[in-house]
């Protein structure tokens, strides 16, 4: 009786330690779910792999620039409501090289004013979401919406001489989106 009574203990604390593994590995699995979930679709793809695997998972381009050494920047822009454009660059055998979302300030603080023109911006961005002249500057700003730090609704504004030629660039709150902004 003496021997029962003393592996009582020792089987609730194999049960307790049970019930605790797998609380933890509940846990893990639960974990891993959710950052597996937050992957964004543009990290789902590898260098090397074939031009169809990113097709076959994002439908159809929307927009289809051509790069040097005869490969081509494949676009997915969410543009005009949304603020993300999935961009993927092809090599000329048809493999991917990169995928990546542009549409962020390190992507746009790439353009180099005085060098870019337009047609930089047009490949490296898509087609903007707006384009307005202002004939008293003589320039032509075209603006693409994006979120700043994950929270901040922006247009980012790339402006161009006559010439075509990149000569500022400029962050401002989106008027849509910016609840401060909407009454004007």
């Amino acid at each position: 009786m003496i021997n029962r009574l003393a592996h009582v203990p020792d089987a609730a604390a194999r049960t307790a330690r049970a019930s605790l593994t797998l609380r933890r590995a509940t846990l893990t699995c639960v974990t891993a779910l959710m950052l597996t979930a937050c992957v964004q679709p543009w990290q789902q793809f590898q260098a090397g792999q074939d031009q169809s695997a990113i097709i076959a998972r994002m439908g159809q381009p929307r927009e289809v620039y051509d790069l040097p050494g005869g490969g081509r920047r494949l676009m997915w822009p969410t543009q005009p409501m949304g603020s993300t454009t999935v961009a993927a660059d092809i090599d000329a055998s048809g493999k991917i090289v990169n995928v990546r979302q542009v549409l962020q300030l390190s992507e746009f603080n790439r353009a180099e004013i005085g060098k870019w023109t337009r047609n930089d911006v047009l490949i490296n961005f898509g087609r903007p979401v707006q384009t307005q002249f202002f004939r008293l500057s003589q320039r032509e700003v075209w603006s693409y919406r994006y979120t700043e730090n994950n929270i901040n609704p922006m247009l980012f504004n790339f402006a161009f001489d006559t010439n075509g030629v990149l000569r500022e660039t400029q962050r401002t709150p989106d008027p849509l989106r910016d609840r401060d902004l909407r009454r004007f």
